[in-house]
Formats: C-alpha cells, structure tokens, sequence
C-alpha cells in the first residue's frame, strides 16, 4: 500500500496534473479568439443581417420567418442564446409543440459553430464539410420532421413553456468577461474530473467494458473500437466541454484518419445528449424529435457516409474531407493515461 501511495503521489499526480492543464490550455487556446470575434459580431448587431438570410428557409422546416433570428443566434453564439431569444419572442408568437420540436431539433445539431466546428477542424476534419454537415443535416432533419407532423397532425397543439429565464438587465463588457472566467473555470474542473476518471477506469479495466458494450453500435457505423472513447466524451460531454480531450485523441495517433473522420461526423450531428436535450425540452419540444429522432438520424446517416467513404480513394479523403493532424511527442505521461 505504501508503495502505491507513493507511485501515486511521485508519478501518477503530477502526470495527470500536467496533462489536465495541457488539455485545458490546448482548449483555451483554441476557444478564447472565437470567443471574442463572436462577442464583437454581437456588439456590432451583426447577428439579425445574418439571420434575414436563413429566414427562406424556415419556410421549408414549416417556421415563421422571424424564427430565423432564434435558430441563427443559437449557430454563432450557443444553445443559451438562441433560448433567450425564443423566450423573448415566445409573448408574441403562438408555435405549436411541433414547430418548436423542429426548431429544437436544429438548434440541437447547428449551434456554438465557431468554436465547435473550430474544435472538430482541429482534430482533423475540413472546415468546409464540419461546417456544411452541421447545417446541412439541420435543415435535412427539419425538413423531414415538419412533414412527419404535418402528414400525422402530430404535436399539433399549441407549446407550454416549461420554464422561463429571468430577463437580463446587466449586459455589461465586465459581466460578460466574469461570465467566460466562469466558463473558462468550470471547464477546468469538468477536465479534471473526466481525465482522473477516465485513468480510474482504465486501471479497473472497466473501459474494455465499455468497448466491448459498444463494439456492435460502432461496428454497424463503421467505426473501429479504437474510437470509443473519443465517442463516449463528444457524446456525454459535447465538443465545447470535451474540446480539448477530443483534440487529444484524435492527435493521439492511435485511430485511423478515417475512424476519427466518421466519430467526430457523428458527434457533430449528436452530442451532449442528456444536458442540451434537457435545455431544449423546456421550450416545449416533444422527445420523439430532439432525443430519439436525432439520434436515429445521425446513426443512419453515420452509417451509409461511412459506406461511401470506403470508395473513395485516400487522395480524394485527404484533399477534400481531412487533413493529417499533429500528432504531439509521446511523455512518460501520456503513455501513463493509456
């Protein structure tokens, strides 16, 4: 016992401590100048030109035009935003649970893009296809969720609010930059938390468990094993929160280029499944879409791109879909965290 204390806190504490931090910065690196440009766009009254030109396309999801705003907000800035603004609206405008179902389908799969698809373009895939198959698949799942409640006349009443945020009055620069230090913090402690978890797991061998469970999942995607974990954290965590440790895996050299291509597709289409589909619930949208048809949408969407992309020729895959990643010098602790 007192050798293994000892291990603990001579080897095992100041490796996990330093590789805690090394994700931390990697992640604050990356966020902080997106952070910034879309906080001037916001200030500049950037985001209502920019949304009059995704008001067309509400139409085809069956919204009001003016939904444009919410769901545009939500894109740039984050899932809080894009409810702040819906919530502002609700007064004015009568949706039925159907239409916010829709519209929180959407707000589900495209939202926090600059820093997301900035996080995803990291890892290794293009900027063009994370950024066109978040917005894309979107609009592609609204489309079909709005005739499938249409041809139904399903959640055709009108939505009750679950709840409502109190009204802002402090939209201060200093209140702002206290609310990202925040941020910034719990970040910190969610990494922390994950990776001495995930090194607890492995020492008690419960992550083969874990692998083995989703073996078959990932094995009708196409996914090799391999990218379990970067499949558990996007999942459970989401890219923002698990950012940084995706970055990590994917850099880790230990999953092919396409494997890591297709899970982090997947997770663009569906991740922090349980905290974001809690927020979207209560606007009122019904699970069958935001939980359940998300989740079968980007499955089988998943699982016939990957089809496809073993036709492809590797020269087509680099040049257009993914770019070769840094893959950072192996440490005593990085070898130790796996």
């Amino acid at each position: 016992m007192h050798k293994i204390w000892h291990s603990f806190w001579k080897h095992t504490l100041p490796d996990l401590t330093k590789e805690i931090f090394d994700v931390f910065f990697l992640l604050f690196k990356l966020t902080l100048p997106v952070i910034i440009i879309v906080k001037i766009l916001e200030e500049m009254g950037a985001i209502p030109y920019i949304s009059a030109l995704l008001e067309p396309l509400m139409l085809l999801v069956g919204l009001p035009e003016n939904m444009g705003i919410v769901w545009t907000t939500t894109m740039i800035t984050n899932v809080y935003g894009g409810m702040i603004i819906f919530f502002q609206m609700a007064d004015d405008q009568v949706l039925t649970v159907a239409q916010v179902t829709v519209l929180g389908s959407m707000m589900l799969i495209a939202h926090s893009l600059p820093i997301e698809v900035r996080i995803v373009q990291q890892a290794g895939v293009r900027l063009a296809i994370a950024l066109g198959l978040r917005i894309i698949c979107a609009l592609i799942l609204g489309i079909i969720l709005h005739h499938i409640y249409s041809w139904g006349n399903w959640l055709q009443q009108p939505v009750e609010l679950l709840w409502q945020p109190p009204a802002q009055t402090d939209n201060s620069l200093l209140t702002w930059t206290v609310s990202q230090i925040k941020s910034f913090a719990m970040i910190l402690v969610i990494i922390a938390v994950l990776l001495s978890l995930l090194r607890l797991l492995r020492w008690l061998h419960i992550e083969r468990l874990m692998i083995w469970l989703l073996k078959p999942v990932l094995k009708i995607l196409g996914i090799s094993p391999k990218a379990t974990s970067l499949t558990i954290i996007g999942i459970t965590l989401g890219l923002s929160f698990g950012g940084g440790l995706l970055i990590r895996e994917a850099r880790s050299g230990n999953i092919e280029p396409q494997d890591c291509f297709a899970a982090l597709c997947l997770l663009g289409l569906c991740h922090s499944i349980i905290e974001d589909t809690l927020l979207i619930m209560t606007l009122g949208a019904d699970h069958s879409g935001i939980l359940w048809a998300r989740l079968a949408f980007s499955l089988i969407f998943i699982a016939i791109m990957t089809r496809l992309l073993k036709a492809c020729s590797d020269t087509f895959k680099q040049r257009y879909l993914m770019h070769n990643v840094v893959v950072p010098t192996t440490t005593q602790g990085d070898s130790g965290a796996r």
